[in-house]
């Protein structure tokens, strides 16, 4: 199917909009309403300077099945999240019921063993001490050089009181604060297998989920005035600068590929007296009418099309992130205590951005936040909303909505963070130990974010299935 993406997609746009639709021509393939929910998927991304057509076959031919292999290896699948923080803003008892909202937990025994221990965050291949470097015979003997010396004279006390650890904790966190899109959790969490807990839809909807967003596209989203709706009509869109238009397509690129997600492995049957029982079979599947209910113009206010094209913005968002990122990421471990297994994810990663690489049209984030002190104001008011965003994910009522909402969102403002906090901007590798102030990623923020760009590759790639479906 893959090889016919470029060709489907020059089909798919010469096809009229703008059409009623109903029940009894749905499904007719000589029906103008086919390709409706896809009319404005054609030409340059806005704000963006390559075309829909050209993301499609980029992602669909080389993207998205590498990243398919990578994301099942042992280092991507884990993810440590804490799905037990009580929601900050409101009290919301509206737990989901059924059991697919549940997340299945991590046995001991599955989780590598790498990874149960405490990884150093700087871990990377080329970053260690200089001495390592050093013939033993050259390797510095602190006794041997300080024999000349008197050794009271020469004696450094290295205790250090708990208080003042606790004191370095607090800079860290400050230090972590100025760079970081997302809150950073209070605990870890535990160990989650993405590949045990797929997101899909859960039956999770109503009043408890409406909140949820529009939570975040009215308190948190940069709106023009007189915007009632929780989307920001495209009419007004020329009227915002470019930063705030981008924090916008953001969110509403993420919406779009979540509800893609839940149309494409929505709950198609079930058998079994009701969802909530914990016996019972079900079939999962692609939901046309879903994708259609969520997406269709005359569903939507005729902003459907447009959400999709946000899609595309923030794919581009984090391809570039990892773009960026590629020198840094080309040098981590991969650690999980699987010699062969890490060499081949570090294989694996290489390929990866090494296609990410050669896309011709990335991005360009330097266009954003220029204009002295008051573009640095505008860039704190946008990571201040985005971290905002970051602890609304706590109150989503649906434990493996949570999960997969907290994953996209952790690995969006990873992207963030590389594109924008400015200490990347001039990293390189070095033998020598890294600088507290230099940027750094941990391993949470990479599996976030190779996870988080993997779903944006995963709704592009089901856009296509659905295109089929409506022909």
């Amino acid at each position: 199917m893959v090889h016919k993406v470029t060709t489907m997609s020059s089909i798919i746009f010469i096809l009229l909009c703008g059409i009623t639709l109903t029940s009894s021509h749905y499904f007719g393939t000589n029906s103008r309403a086919n390709d409706q929910c896809f009319c404005k998927l054609k030409g340059s991304i806005d704000d963006c300077s390559c075309s829909v057509d050209t993301v499609d076959s980029f992602n669909n031919v080389k993207i998205h099945p590498r990243l398919q292999s990578l994301l099942v290896r042992d280092y991507f699948r884990f993810y440590k999240v804490n799905l037990l923080n009580p929601c900050p803003f409101w009290t919301d008892d509206s737990k989901c019921s059924m059991r697919h909202c549940h997340v299945r937990p991590c046995q001991d025994e599955d989780i590598p063993i790498g990874l149960k221990g405490e990884i150093p965050r700087h871990l990377h291949k080329a970053e260690v001490s200089v001495d390592k470097y050093l013939p033993e015979n050259q390797q510095i003997n602190c006794e041997q050089t300080a024999k000349d010396h008197n050794r009271e004279l020469g004696y450094l006390n290295t205790t250090i009181s708990s208080e003042n650890y606790k004191e370095f904790e607090r800079w860290q966190q400050h230090d972590d604060a100025q760079d970081n899109f997302c809150v950073r959790e209070t605990s870890p969490g535990e160990y989650v297998d993405l590949l045990l807990n797929p997101e899909k839809f859960t039956g999770y909807r109503g009043p408890s989920a409406h909140r949820i967003w529009r939570t975040i596209y009215m308190e948190n989203c940069f709106r023009p005035e007189k915007s009632p709706h929780n989307f920001i009509q495209s009419s007004q869109m020329n009227g915002m600068c470019l930063e705030k238009r981008a924090f916008y397509r953001v969110i509403s690129g993420l919406h779009a590929s979540i509800n893609i997600h839940l149309s494409a492995k929505s709950l198609l049957s079930y058998q079994g007296q009701t969802l909530s029982l914990v016996s019972g079979t079900a079939e999962w599947g692609s939901n046309l009418e879903e994708f259609y209910r969520r997406f269709a113009p005359e569903r939507t206010g005729g902003e459907g099309p447009n959400w999709l094209k946000n899609l595309y913005f923030i794919y581009l968002l984090e391809l570039r992130a990892l773009d960026k990122a590629a020198p840094y990421l080309e040098k981590e471990e991969y650690y999980t205590g699987d010699d062969a297994a890490d060499e081949e994810t570090r294989m694996a990663v290489k390929d990866v951005l090494q296609i990410v690489r050669s896309f011709p049209d990335h991005f360009n984030e330097s266009c954003m936040f220029n204009g002295g002190a008051e573009a640095a104001t505008l860039k704190e008011e946008f990571r201040q909303h985005f971290r905002n965003i970051s602890r609304i994910m706590d109150c989503v009522g649906c434990d493996k909505c949570k999960l997969w909402g907290k994953l996209q969102i952790h690995g969006l403002g990873t992207a963030l963070k590389i594109l924008f906090s400015g200490k990347f901007d001039r990293w390189e590798p070095s033998v020598n130990n890294i600088s507290r102030k230099q940027f750094y990623l941990e391993r949470s923020e990479i599996v976030a974010l190779m996870n988080a760009f993997g779903r944006l590759s995963e709704s592009i790639f089901e856009l296509e299935k659905f295109r089929q479906m409506m022909r």
